[in-house]
C-alpha cells in the first residue's frame, strides 16, 4: 500500500502583513510551501492535496474544521472570475477578516489575476479596485451614511455581497446609488461562495431535498472535516454536500428561504441561538430567555431575545461580548413554546416583528 504524502500545516500567524499571507497563500496553493490553517491545530501535517484548513466562522458550538483543496479552491477562483468578467491585472479590495473563508478567497482571487489585494481595512481613505467582497452589514453602511465607503463601492466593476440575507430594499437602494451588487450563497464546505445572483457558477450543480434543503455538488467542493487525530472525514459519500438552509429551484434560479438548524448569520457571523441562551442564563440565572432572529436591512438576521422581565443589553454585553449580545430585547407575557415545550423561536420572531409593527 502506498504511504500517503504529507506537508506541513502551519496556523496563520497574526504577525503577518496582508503582502506575507498573500504570498503564503500563493506557495501553499502551488505546494511549494506549508498548507495554512486559519487557527492552531493539534497536527503539524496533513494530506499533501490540501491547501487550507478553514474553520467555520462565529460562536456555532459546532465548529468545524474544514479541509479545501489547492484544487477546489482554484476551481472556485475560476469559476467566479468566469462570472465577473474578470481578466489578469484587474484587483481586488480586502474589506473582510481573514479568518473567514470570503477575506481569504480576495487574497486568493487576487493571486490569480497576478495582483495584489489592496488592504482597505481600518483606513480613512479607500484605494479603488475592480471588485470588492462585503457582508451586508457593510452596505448598509455605505448607504446609509458612509460616503467615503459609499464611493469606494459605486468605483468597483462588481461588489459581492454574502454572508447573509439581503433584503430587496437594501438590493434596490444598491442599485439607485449605482453599487453593481452581485449577491452570493456559499459556505466553507463549497470553498465559499458558488451561487451568484441566485444562479450556480460554472461547475456547480444545485438539487432540492424532499426535506426542502439544498444540497450543492461542483469541482470547488472541500475534501472534509479535520478532526484532531488528523484524520479528514469526507464532505460526502455521493459528491453533494447537504446544507442545512431551506431553499427553492425554480427555472435554475436558487431562493433561500431560510435555515434548520439553531444557527443564524448575522453580520457574516455564525451564532448559535441555543449557546446565546445557555451564556445568558448561566450568567443570569433568574432570567428566562428565548433566543430568535428577525430580518434586518443592516444584520441580515439580526440577534434578539425574548424574556418576561428587563434587562439591560450593557448587562449582557458585558457578560457575553458583541458577538453573543442581541441587538434588541422584547418582552413576552410569556415565552413561546411548541407543543411538546421546545422554544418557539418562529413564533417569537412573529411576535416581535408585530410589536415593532404598533409601535
Amino acid at each position: 500500500m502506498e504511504e500517503k504524502k504529507l506537508r506541513r500545516l502551519l496556523p496563520i500567524q497574526p504577525e503577518w502583513s496582508i503582502p506575507q499571507l498573500q504570498e503564503n497563500l500563493a506557495v501553499a496553493l502551488e505546494g511549494s510551501g506549508p498548507a495554512l490553517s486559519t487557527k492552531p491545530n493539534l497536527i503539524t501535517e496533513i494530506d499533501q492535496s490540501i491547501a487550507l484548513v478553514v474553520n467555520t466562522s462565529g460562536s456555532s458550538s459546532d465548529a468545524k474544521s474544514v479541509a479545501i483543496s489547492s484544487d477546489a479552491l482554484i476551481a472556485s477562483t475560476n469559476a467566479s472570475h468566469k462570472y465577473l468578467g474578470a481578466t489578469p491585472g484587474d484587483s481586488w479590495s480586502l474589506l473582510l477578516p481573514t479568518s473567514h473563508i470570503a477575506g481569504l478567497n480576495v487574497l486568493i482571487r487576487a493571486t490569480a489575476l497576478g495582483s495584489r489585494v489592496i488592504d482597505n481595512r481600518n483606513v480613512t481613505s479607500y484605494i479603488d479596485a475592480d471588485f470588492i467582497s462585503i457582508v451586508p452589514t457593510q452596505l448598509y453602511k455605505a448607504l446609509t451614511g458612509d460616503a467615503k465607503l459609499l464611493e469606494h463601492l459605486t468605483a468597483a466593476e462588481a461588489v459581492l455581497v454574502g454572508g447573509g440575507p439581503i433584503s430587496e430594499q437594501l438590493k434596490k437602494e444598491a442599485a439607485i446609488k449605482h453599487v453593481k451588487v452581485v449577491t452570493t450563497y456559499g459556505m466553507t464546505e463549497m470553498s465559499g461562495g458558488c451561487v451568484y445572483n441566485q444562479k450556480p457558477l460554472d461547475g456547480v450543480e444545485i438539487k432540492i431535498t424532499q426535506e426542502g434543503l439544498i444540497k450543492l455538488s461542483g469541482p470547488m467542493i472541500a475534501t472534509g472535516y479535520l478532526s484532531n487525530d488528523g484524520k479528514i472525514n469526507p464532505i460526502s459519500a455521493d459528491g453533494w454536500f447537504e446544507s442545512n438552509d431551506l431553499g427553492d429551484l425554480t427555472a435554475g434560479m436558487l431562493k433561500v428561504s431560510g435555515r434548520t438548524d439553531e444557527v443564524i448569520i448575522s453580520g457574516g457571523e455564525n451564532i448559535s441561538l441555543t449557546l446565546v441562551e445557555e451564556l445568558i442564563t448561566n450568567n443570569f440565572p433568574n432570567f428566562s430567555v428565548i433566543a430568535f432572529a428577525i430580518p434586518d436591512p443592516v444584520w441580515g438576521e439580526k440577534l434578539c431575545i425574548g424574556a418576561t422581565t428587563n434587562i439591560s443589553i450593557e448587562e449582557i454585553k458585558g457578560k457575553l461580548g458583541p458577538l453573543l449580545t442581541p441587538k434588541e430585547i422584547f418582552i413576552f407575557d410569556s415565552l413561546p413554546v411548541t407543543e411538546i415545550g421546545k422554544a418557539d423561536r418562529r413564533r417569537a420572531a412573529q411576535m416581535a416583528v408585530n410589536m415593532k409593527g404598533a409601535n
